[in-house]
């Protein structure tokens, strides 16, 4: 077990990363968390081009202040079209971390490690942790059953507890956080720091819609659902009305369909490709469409805040 803490890790005050969350996350908020003592990181594919993520990565540099770090989160599958170019300038113009998510980390380790940049690695169960930690990963995002968006099926005790004994790199806790108690509770059962996303949403300096603000104060941990309409892997979101009348299982159609092996990934691409419109469209502009990605640590979110504020309140000062 390795225990070197987050804030050594990363050079950072408190043991705290805003999460990447995908149309959510940007370079205020990241700015906010660093002025704030904590890591912030973004989804490389919330910037359409490779010059837009070069853009978001030099402001972030030249804001960069003692105590803070920043980082961008790869999607490392076949699914990321992008996903060469855009290791290829993170690496090139130089971030503090990546957070790598669906796929294999093997080729983001090795670019990274020449230039001197940590690999942290989103795992759900021990079987692909040992891989990662294999591969060279220099620590483990743990994503336990209340993380927001595609979670994993473990609580994070069970999880954090079982990744701690078996594996010799550090353990970042990933899902159910939401005030210091939550935070100090994770801490306890052997992480040595958390990624936080839920309760930055209802940030002012977030680019989504105050609709979608005010929902994550209006809304609670109980009104959290999974559905397989947005990605076909279970997702959690908001049950809003509009999820309620649309349901959350796959339809009929698609449940045949991914029966048949020639058919099914074709499938996949057409939901996710359906989903992250209708998801972009709900954070983004005024629809009765409603689908609002969220986990349960909102159930602490009671206004909108600046990031300062939000940081302030997790670690209880």
């Amino acid at each position: 077990m390795n225990t070197l803490k987050l804030t050594d890790l990363l050079q950072i005050k408190y043991p705290i990363i805003q999460a990447p969350m995908f149309l959510v996350s940007n370079t205020k908020m990241v700015i906010e968390a660093m002025k704030s003592g904590i890591a912030g990181c973004i989804p490389a594919l919330n910037y359409r081009t490779i010059e837009e993520l070069r853009a978001a990565i030099k402001e972030l540099k030249e804001a960069k202040v003692e105590g803070g770090s920043f980082g961008f989160n790869l999607i490392v599958n076949k699914s990321n079209i992008k996903y060469k170019d855009q290791l290829n300038v993170i690496c090139k113009e130089g971030v503090d971390f990546i957070i790598t998510s669906l796929g294999s980390p093997e080729e983001t380790i090795k670019q990274a490690h020449k230039h001197n940049i940590k690999v942290f690695c989103d795992v759900t169960d021990l079987k692909f942790a040992k891989k990662v930690e294999s591969l060279g990963a220099d620590a483990i995002i743990a994503v336990n059953n209340l993380a927001g968006g595609h979670r994993g099926d473990l609580s994070p005790e069970d999880l954090i507890s079982l990744l701690v004994k078996n594996c010799a790199i550090p353990i970042i806790s990933a899902g159910g956080v939401g005030c210091k108690a939550d935070l100090d509770k994770m801490l306890s059962y052997g992480a040595v720091g958390v990624s936080v996303g839920s309760p930055f949403i209802a940030s002012v300096e977030a680019n989504v819609t105050e609709e979608y603000k005010q929902a994550c104060v209006q809304y609670n941990a109980s009104d959290i659902v999974m559905t397989e309409r947005i990605s076909g892997t279970p997702c959690t979101v908001i049950n809003t009305p509009y999820v309620q009348k649309i349901g959350t299982k796959q339809p009929w159609i698609e449940r045949v369909l991914n029966k048949n092996k020639q058919l099914k990934k074709w499938v996949k691409m057409i939901r996710f490709s359906i989903g992250m419109n209708a998801t972009k469209n709900a954070a983004t502009k005024a629809t009765y469409k409603t689908v609002w990605v969220a986990g349960p640590s909102i159930q602490h979110t009671k206004e909108i805040l600046p990031v300062k504020k939000i940081v302030a309140h997790l670690i209880g000062s």
